[in-house]
């Protein structure tokens, strides 16, 4: 029998959240541009606020230097047009001062009343190609002074990258008084899962085979474990939910229907994060796939075709997709990021026919789990809804 990670608290219920589609990853076809889903304010704000109507309670706003808008901005922009949801923002550490960046995330968590995540990127920026070690380790130390920002009275870092003497942290006080924002966090080099055992709250998955997630999950586990701390577990994943499974495969025939295998191959290629050890694990899962393009019953692997990144949906009826997330419950996933194509659309399909039959939360803030010095003394959900 598989051992199960341990996660933070028990939780009967777990945090659904939605995708808005700022780096132009959104199409009626895959892998067919279409100006009308083309990122813009309108366009992305829209799903945001759709997203909230349907009841999911996160959303993540992904980062690109290529293409689409700044995350931290059109998170700003957010805030005063919704009431509940929260926002899952993708931070590329480095690419701020940390000190800066602290101070940028306090002014959105105030915006925001609390309902600000984070999303910590450790990617190239452009024009650099930097080894993974040393882009970790900066994204190590960055993840420190933002702790030490949000929760003490001074900043004193010295580390090999940034060294910071005696300055005042009170400009970057977050809204949220217990730690600041839940750090989120995918990667999948030991590199990677040492970052997320020793300084982050939510590890992040993409789709896989069930037993290769399981590894993955006591990996990072063990890593965790060694710093004596606890996390929670995500599944970041497509969605394709119809009210028959014949239903459901015929869509998934039908986006991938006009893709274009070259063109596909040059959309995932010009990620920042192609090469990384996580998208090859998406492509081995495509290679494993029967010809349909399902790895396992219900998990389509024909996304990957057209995107760089999480790769796989969920192909089927509403029973087996609920089926399929109270599986991954019992294995310890407690957070699902999910999207579709067109966004709108599949967050109204999935928001009318499956969010009514779901028990959703927000994740709590159990301070404690960052950093591994402090006490262990839950401080409950604090402001989130």
């Amino acid at each position: 029998m598989s051992v199960v990670p341990v996660t933070s608290v028990d939780l009967d219920g777990a945090e659904v959240s939605w995708f808005a589609a700022l780096c132009s990853d959104d199409y009626e076809f895959l892998g067919v541009p279409d100006g009308r889903l083309r990122s813009s304010w309108d366009h992305c704000s829209s799903l945001v606020q759709t997203a909230e109507r349907n009841g999911f309670r996160n959303v993540l706003c992904p980062s690109s230097y290529q293409v689409g808008q700044d995350t931290l901005s059109f998170v700003a922009g957010c805030a005063p047009i919704t009431q509940n949801i929260n926002f899952l923002a993708a931070i590329r550490c480095g690419e701020m001062q940390p000190v800066m960046l602290a101070r940028t995330v306090a002014t959105l968590d105030h915006m925001l009343k609390g309902r600000l995540t984070l999303n910590v990127i450790s990617s190239d920026f452009p024009g650099e190609v930097a080894e993974s070690a040393f882009r970790y380790k900066r994204s190590h130390e960055v993840v420190e002074i933002l702790r030490q920002a949000w929760t003490r009275d001074e900043i004193e870092y010295s580390g090999d990258i940034y060294q910071i003497s005696k300055l005042s942290a009170d400009p970057a006080r977050p809204y949220q008084k217990n730690g600041g924002p839940l750090l989120y966090f995918g990667g999948y080099s030991p590199d990677a899962l040492e970052l997320c055992g020793a300084q982050c709250d939510v590890y992040l998955m993409w789709p896989e085979p069930r037993e290769m997630l399981e590894k993955r999950m006591r990996d990072v586990h063990a890593r965790a474990e060694a710093h004596g701390r606890t996390l929670d577990y995500g599944l970041r994943v497509h969605m394709i939910v119809r009210d028959t499974e014949a239903e459901a495969r015929e869509y998934a025939d039908h986006i991938a229907s006009k893709l274009d295998d070259e063109y596909g191959k040059l959309i995932r290629d010009r990620a920042h994060d192609s090469i990384s050890l996580g998208v090859s694990h998406q492509a081995r899962a495509r290679e494993l796939a029967d010809k349909f393009g399902y790895v396992e019953p219900n998990l389509w692997t024909g996304v990957g075709r057209a995107r760089s990144g999480c790769g796989a949906a969920l192909v089927g009826s509403v029973d087996q997709v609920l089926t399929k997330l109270e599986d991954y419950r019992k294995m310890g996933i407690r957070a699902f990021i999910l999207s579709g194509y067109p966004h709108h659309d599949e967050a109204e399909i999935f928001g009318t026919k499956v969010m009514p039959h779901l028990n959703t939360v927000s994740l709590p803030h159990v301070y404690g789990r960052v950093p591994a010095e402090t006490p262990a003394t839950p401080l409950g959900n604090g402001p989130r809804r």
